[in-house]
């Protein structure tokens, strides 16, 4: 889902007139934040790559939720109520806002503009957080893994409008991202592409069917 808020040039703009915001930088491998204390914190991306991580009991990873340019995120989103900790993790060089919900409704001494044009966008972005939060689950309902992929697969190829696409993952970020095991996904893609419904080249794939 796209949107028309351009939160990057939005940053530059107006980034100093709001005392209540926060940018902070963050290289790939570090974590941006955590869901283990209620802070009723908001992050947008503002350009980078990053995942929403969980740990079971048994130490299996689970990939929640991916994150690119303008998507938000933040404890608020997340009632933790296990001990499983829930985490962020950069996949590369990431720029985050970083903004306390309960300010959207306190407006600033200075009225600022950054202030003022955060809260009339976070609907629309709140909308892309609960459109993609809807792809995850779709595809986690499916029950088989050559299901899951092929769900996935055709949900990525209507959101770029091409047969084509890069995935978004690493294969074994993919596995953990539809909950399944890597081994087993990886046969299931070895003869989804030997009968002709896909072709695949590294994390580039084409849908024929």
């Amino acid at each position: 889902m796209k949107i028309d808020f351009n939160i990057s040039e939005f940053i530059q703009d107006f980034s100093t007139e709001c005392t209540k915001a926060q940018v902070k930088y963050f290289e790939k491998g570090e974590i941006i934040t955590t869901y283990l204390v209620n802070r009723n914190q908001i992050c947008i991306l503002i350009n980078g790559n990053a995942d929403l991580i969980r740990y079971d009991f048994k130490g299996n990873k689970n990939i929640i939720e991916h994150f690119s340019d303008n998507d938000i995120f933040g404890e608020i989103f997340y009632k933790i109520n296990t001990n499983n900790e829930f985490f962020v993790l950069a996949k590369k060089k990431c720029e985050v806002l970083f903004f306390s919900y309960d300010y959207f409704q306190k407006k600033c001494k200075n009225n600022c503009k950054f202030h003022e044009a955060l809260v009339s966008n976070l609907p629309n972005l709140m909308l892309k957080k609960m459109v993609d939060l809807n792809v995850h689950i779709e595809v986690l309902s499916k029950r088989g893994i050559r299901e899951k992929i092929l769900g996935y697969f055709t949900i990525l190829s209507s959101q770029n409008l091409n047969k084509t696409f890069l995935l978004p993952y690493s294969f074994t970020d993919l596995a953990d991202y539809l909950n399944v095991d890597r081994s087993a996904m990886m046969r299931e893609l070895k003869i989804l592409k030997e009968d002709g419904f896909i072709k695949k080249n590294g994390n580039k794939i084409t849908l024929l069917y």
